[in-house]
Order: C-alpha cells, then structure tokens, then sequence
C-alpha cells in the first residue's frame, strides 16, 4: 500500500495513525516524516512536538542517524520550538561534528559523500544545479564534512590539474543539462 500524499499534508491523527500502520506501507519514509514535522503548517508547535515524541518511539535510531545524513533537519526537529542563541548553535554543530566522527569510525565508513552531502545545494532556488549529484572534492560542492583531525597535505599548485577539473566540471554539467 501507498499513504498517496505528501507528510506535510497530513493532520495530528493521521500521523499518529501511519506511524502505527508504517510497515505495511512501502512509500514510509522516516526522513520525510521527519522533515514533515517542521513542514508542517496545519500543526501547532505542541501537535509537532507531540508527532516528534511519538515517532521517536519507533524510529529514535534513524533519527540519531539524522545527524550524519542530514544535520540540519535533524536540528530543526530535535530543537523544535526552542529559540536558539549563536553560542547553543555553535555548541550543537560541534556537538553533531563529534558524533559523526565516532559513527564513521566506529562503522569503519571511508568515504563521506552520502546525505545531503552528495548533493549540490547552493540555497539558489533557481540554480539548475540543484540536486546533481557530485563527488567529494568537486568545485561545485558546497558543502562537505571535515573534522579537525583531518590531515591536508602541503598545497602545490598545478595548472594541469585545474584544467582537468574545469573540464571535468563542464562535461558534468553539459551531461546532466542534456538529461533535463
């Protein structure tokens, strides 16, 4: 079966009731459910924290996972109705850095490119790069995840490989123009 409509759109019952019933639906997705609950305009703050903690009943792991897929959502529902000051939100960030550090080393992950960080997002709704996927170190990527503990090797400039990535870079860009 099929909920057929977006999570954003459904009322305090009806989360209550798909939350229950979630495995026998095969369109269920945490992170949207998730992300709905901040969406979410038919909901007062206390009916979004309330769907919050219900769901945390089921889905607590996946929403601990929230933190090194998509962090930002994860704040935003996690801190839902809280007024934040500049000093809780640089505590958090560092906080959310330390976790992922410890899940991608205790899960031996080597790489860093999934979530949100496999996606350009540069916040330009009208940027026709939006969604495309890229790989970690490619000169469209806005964002990335780095730890202190990261070692950077001594920088060399080498023209040869700037022009491989510009080139890189079109191509990608004129193959997913053409698949538009």
């Amino acid at each position: 079966m099929k909920i057929g409509q977006p999570f954003k759109t459904l009322s305090l019952q009806q989360y209550f009731y798909y939350i229950d019933n979630h495995k026998k639906y095969t369109d269920f997705n945490t992170l949207g459910l998730y992300r709905s609950i901040v969406e979410n305009e038919k909901l007062s703050p206390a009916d979004k924290i309330a769907v919050r903690e219900y769901a945390h009943r089921f889905f607590k792991k996946s929403f601990d996972f929230l933190q090194l897929k998509d962090p930002r959502t994860f704040i935003e529902v996690e801190f839902l109705g809280q007024e934040l000051t500049k000093g809780d939100n640089d505590r958090i960030w560092e906080d959310i850095k330390k976790y992922q550090q410890r899940i991608l080393t205790n899960k031996r992950i080597k790489h860093r490119n999934f979530g949100m960080y496999s996606k350009h997002l540069c916040g330009y709704d009208n940027c026709h790069l939006n969604g495309l996927m890229i790989r970690r170190d490619s000169p469209i990527a806005q964002c990335h995840m780095h730890f202190e503990s990261d070692q950077r090797g001594p920088y060399h400039y080498n023209p040869e490989a700037y022009k491989a990535d510009r080139k890189r870079e079109r191509q990608i860009i004129r193959k997913e123009l053409e698949n538009e």
